[in-house]
């Protein structure tokens, strides 16, 4: 079994900038996908960014690329989610996951491992 653990959640005005962090354990990362989700309540969960533990290629869904920067920390094993630029839309729980998709990184159903998640609510 692998654990994920988020943290880093929070309130943060429009255009400021969080850093989500996720810490896994239980089993290696090496041959997983790590991504990050997010849902807020009565929707749909949301691809938002992943990376691989292979090659740390990163793909991003195209509402945060360009804002959000997706990183790993290979001896601390961690993934980190640097979010810039938040608007009020980015308000979710956002949730860690791990998997090893054989399709595309953007669907959940790939991801065996989930956190608990971590609320990030951003004020107008």
């Amino acid at each position: 079994q692998m654990q994920l653990v988020e943290t880093g959640g929070g309130l943060v005005q429009a255009g400021g900038s969080l850093r989500l962090s996720c810490a896994a354990s239980g089993r290696p990362l090496r041959t997983y996908v790590v991504g990050w989700f997010r849902q807020v309540s009565g929707k749909e969960r949301e691809f938002v960014a992943a990376i691989s533990w292979i090659d740390s290629s990163t793909f991003y869904a195209n509402s945060v690329e360009s804002r959000f920067t997706i990183s790993r920390d290979n001896a601390k094993i961690m993934v980190y989610l640097q979010m810039n630029s938040v608007k009020p839309e980015d308000t979710a729980v956002y949730y860690c996951a791990a998997g090893r998709p054989v399709g595309p990184y953007s669907d959940s159903g790939y991801y065996d491992y989930w956190g608990q998640g971590t609320q990030v609510t951003v004020s107008a």
